[in-house]
């Protein structure tokens, strides 16, 4: 074949032809290179290059960097400059310089909200009906951010920005989160180039399960030495920004910046927890009074701003879970027992915003603040996942199971340490979304979306330490950035059409008066069967619960609020304006359809957790874990859930004191562990973190030698919250050498992601028989089998010992 011709074939894929066999014809290139100027010639010194189809575009002159921090589980009445008791140094220096939002509104839960301020979009045009752990099999609730819904960051990166995202990301669906899993819509399959934090929906702040970039790791130090997540946070955001700067000085950066305050659980430092001693003694009820007559102070509420009741849904035991019980009704360890719970969220909250000043300090000393556009917001309402009575274990709730004061007042001291996974109780998460209904989940109600938001940009907005009141939505961030840099959202992305965005820019707030007329017309709400939609002023609102199960939708009672005129939402005038509201139910019925919001779906959460999805690895029933691999999450791992099953490790003894961890999956909050201490071999079950410990230890020593080394859980039946009931078998090769009666959880050992782990223990100990990261030494494990086939254990520890003498 001639030299020619071969030219001819390798620039087909450039839309480039070349004719002849000695001269070269040029013709209009096609395709991703159909810009292209230069002249295209058999040799190179008789073409000319032309650099502008490969040539980085760069951001509009001027554009500002973008530094958006984004809170958990955080009401309108929560922080200072809100006139809430929690004091935020930063936020405060923030508000000062720039814009306070009172009628901000969210999706009412996490990962729905940060998905529309990640696409502009509706949460349920994104996928994100629910969290992602509660996805579902409809285009609503898939789970999955579709390419229709093409994100800020990758609009930014195409458009010269740096990119960054730390902190949490609960926008990846459950199955992908491993690693093998599918990357693409992990952080820099999203649009950003780089990210620092956790992929769930919470993690513990002393021992985060972390993720850098695409890859999970180890965090780089210890509590014992000085270690919280929400320090290293901010070293890292530091980091990035300084790094960047140094190759990259005139590129702007946009930086996404998740906390883990305020999600449960609630953990700081000791020092600023002892700073909040007694400040929450009056209790919830007093602090809803105290705090509205500050916020109307502040001028973020109007003057005739009314309290709503405390528990405004029906008194029946469908609601019960979000009940609030009357302060005047504890006793005095339970008052004692809320109110330290309350300190210790305030002094997470301040923590974090004190390492995020940090960064404010950074930009400002590195001349880089002036133009940077500081967001500060919250992604819902306070939070009522932690019961009636609170919690020093907040995966109980996932579970379905309840707290006890007694057991709870035990471990007061230790509030906010490690050995607690704290939640306050409803109570607060009312006060804390003070002073409207309800609070995060319920998105009928400002209690669940009305959330906290500043604005500060030194050079574009000239407005300092003023109050804005214009309604708006978590959609109307992403076309406000876009306005202010100047470039437009692509009707077509990458080949695929996109969904239009769903807000409005709110650009025009910069310099409009504090009470100006918004510009928003509509926004549809829909979160676990709750149901809500505000247009020009109203809001409709239909009473329903999540979690609960009840369904029948069509039964709801509808409630119609004048929000212009009755800002918190207490006066309900459906009977005065019934027309008002048969036209708001259309247009909700209109706009669910529109943004794909249906089915809903009310059902328990460990129904809804319990859905298996499907993967790219088929369901089995037996899984092979070897050592030397990171911690394999939860959502990938084998299901022992609700069901028999048993764990078979092949493992080669060297030493009389060997000793660690064989298997071990969770934590000291759910979890359980095989291993040995003290030449014996143990099984811990840890059932919510409840004490004792369900242990079983063999009743005969380990020597040198090669061993099947497991146990087997039968099932026998179910106990009053779901829990498996049943008899635990501990096995050394195929002898019984320990047994007695088990209780396992219902649902997820925990939302934070504490892997299976095979030779040591990741983060947190499941057992406090031993030490994390627990490493299991004097031995070698060939292979870890967990099982819940119906294989007898004695012919799968036989068929292992087999394996075992081939090594």
């Amino acid at each position: 074949m001639k030299p020619a011709t071969l030219l001819s074939m390798a620039c087909i894929g450039l839309g480039v032809a070349i004719a002849g066999p000695a001269a070269a014809q040029q013709t209009q290139p096609v395709g991703p290179y159909k810009d292209f100027k230069g002249k295209i010639e058999l040799d190179v010194r008789d073409s000319v290059a032309d650099w502008g189809p490969f040539t980085p575009r760069k951001a509009p002159e001027g554009a500002p960097n973008i530094l958006f921090v984004l809170y958990d589980d955080t009401g309108l009445a929560a922080w200072s400059p809100y006139g809430g008791r929690i004091n935020m140094p930063t936020l405060d220096k923030l508000a000062a310089e720039g814009l306070t939002y009172t009628q901000w509104h969210t999706a009412a839960l996490c990962s729905p909200t940060r998905s529309t301020l990640l696409t502009g979009r509706n949460h349920t045009l994104n996928g994100m009906a629910a969290i992602t752990e509660g996805a579902n099999g409809f285009p609503g609730a898939s789970g999955r951010i579709p390419p229709q819904a093409a994100t800020i960051a990758e609009i930014l990166k195409d458009n010269g920005y740096s990119t960054f995202w730390l902190g949490k990301n609960h926008n990846v669906p459950e199955q992908d989160v491993a690693s093998g899993g599918n990357r693409s819509t992990w952080p820099l399959g999203m649009g950003f180039d780089r990210f620092y934090g956790f992929i769930g929906g919470e993690t513990n702040q002393w021992y985060p399960d972390l993720v850098e970039d695409n890859r999970f790791i180890e965090p780089p130090s210890a509590p014992q030495d000085g270690y919280h997540f929400s320090k290293d946070l901010a070293d890292q955001a530091i980091r990035m920004i300084r790094d960047q700067k140094a190759t990259n000085p005139s590129k702007p950066w946009f930086m996404w910046y998740n906390p883990g305050a305020n999600h449960a659980p609630h953990q700081a430092p000791q020092d600023f927890i002892d700073k909040y001693k007694g400040k929450f003694d009056d209790g919830y009820e007093a602090y809803r009074g105290w705090v509205l007559a500050r916020m109307i102070e502040r001028g973020v509420l109007p003057k005739d701003t009314q309290l709503t009741p405390l528990n405004p849904l029906p008194a029946d035991a469908a609601y019960a879970p979000d009940m609030v019980r009357p302060w005047d009704s504890l006793s005095p360890d339970e008052k004692k027992l809320f109110s330290r719970l309350a300190e210790v969220y305030a002094a997470f909250s301040e923590y974090t915003d004190v390492q995020i000043g940090r960064i404010i300090d950074y930009l400002e000393k590195s001349g880089q603040l002036e133009n940077t556009i500081v967001i500060y917001a919250a992604d819902n309402g306070a939070s009522g996942e932690g019961s009636p009575n609170g919690s020093v274990n907040e995966n109980k709730f996932f579970n379905g199971y309840p707290d006890d004061i007694a057991e709870n007042m035990k471990l007061i001291d230790k509030l906010g340490g490690p050995d607690t996974y704290e939640h306050f109780p409803t109570g607060w998460a009312a006060a804390f979304s003070t002073p409207f209904q309800m609070f995060k989940r319920y998105s009928q109600y400002s209690g669940g979306t009305a959330d906290p938001l500043v604005i500060s940009w030194p050079k574009g907005i000239k407005a300092r330490g003023e109050i804005r009141n214009q309604y708006h939505h978590s959609v109307d961030i992403v076309p406000t950035l876009l306005d202010i840099i100047g470039i437009e959202m692509p009707k077509v992305y990458r080949g695929v059409e996109q969904f239009p965005l769903s807000g409005v820019s709110m650009r025009y707030t910069f310099d409009a008066a504090p009470d100006a007329p918004t510009q928003k017309k509509r926004q549809f709400y829909a979160m676990l069967g709750t149901r809500g939609i505000w247009e020009n002023g109203w809001l409709a609102s239909a009473v329903h619960a999540p979690f609960t199960g009840k369904g029948k939708f069509d039964q709801d009672r509808w409630q119609l609020y004048n929000v212009e005129a009755d800002r918190s939402e207490s006066k309900d005038l459906a009977d005065a304006h019934p027309e008002k509201l048969a036209a708001l139910i259309k247009a909700w019925n209109e706009e669910a359809r529109t943004n794909l919001a249906l089915p809903l779906d009310d059902r328990t959460a460990p129904q809804m957790l319990g859905v298996e999805r499907p993967s790219a690895e088929p369901v089995r029933d037996r899984y092979i874990y070897y050592p030397g691999t990171a911690p394999v999450p939860e959502g990938v791992a084998v299901n022992v859930r609700n069901r028999s099953y048993k764990i078979l490790a092949n493992v080669e003894i060297d030493t009389p004191d060997a000793s660690g961890v064989i298997f071990a999956h969770g934590s000291r909050f759910g979890g359980h562990a095989l291993f040995i201490k003290d030449h014996k071999l143990y099984y811990v079950y840890n059932f919510l973190g409840i004490k004792p410990e369900q242990t079983f230890i063999s009743n005969v020593d380990l020597k040198p030698g090669k061993y099947t080394l497991g146990m087997e859980f039968t099932r026998t039946g179910a106990g009053p919250h779901s829990e498996s009931l049943g008899t635990t078998k501990l096995y050394i090769n195929d002898k019984v050498v320990a047994e007695g009666p088990m209780r396992t959880q219902p649902a997820k050992f925990t939302l934070s992601g504490d892997g299976l782990c095979i030779g040591y223990d990741s983060g947190d100990a499941v057992s406090q028989d031993y030490t994390s990261p627990g490493t299991f030494r004097g031995g070698t494990i060939q292979g870890v089998a967990v099982t819940v086939e119906k294989a007898a254990y004695t012919d799968l520890a036989q068929e292992a010992q087999r394996a075992l003498a081939r090594d």
